[in-house]
């Protein structure tokens, strides 16, 4: 048997508004199936989804997505300007660098 992924879902209190977030970041609209239901389906990526959840976030992510930004600094701006928050500063590696961040309900994703 061979799966494929059909989509990346996130556990959150407000799908619609988690969305419009995610929909700026990726370049794409944001649909809003329900109220406890959105999407956005960015070009070139499988679907990002949002679906609500009666509990909150507790804990860090097990997974998360690291975004390609050609300037690392601008796009961690930008982000915050959409209501991100920056995880300590910018990390310089042998890999090269990235800004690890939240959205706006904590889950975590980082540019690189």
């Amino acid at each position: 048997m061979r799966a494929r992924v059909e989509e990346i879902v996130f556990d959150c209190a407000e799908p619609a508004p988690l969305a419009r977030f995610w929909s700026s970041l990726l370049g794409a609209g944001a649909a809003v199936r329900d109220a406890d239901w959105a999407y956005v389906d960015p070009p070139d990526f499988v679907r990002v989804a949002f679906q609500r959840v009666p509990e909150g976030k507790s804990a860090k992510n097990r997974l998360h997505l690291d975004l390609a930004a050609g300037d690392v600094e601008a796009a961690a701006d930008a982000a915050v300007r959409l209501g991100a928050t920056r995880v300590g500063g910018v990390v310089a590696d042998a890999q090269g660098r990235f800004q690890v961040m939240r959205d706006p309900e904590g889950n975590e994703f980082c540019f690189v």
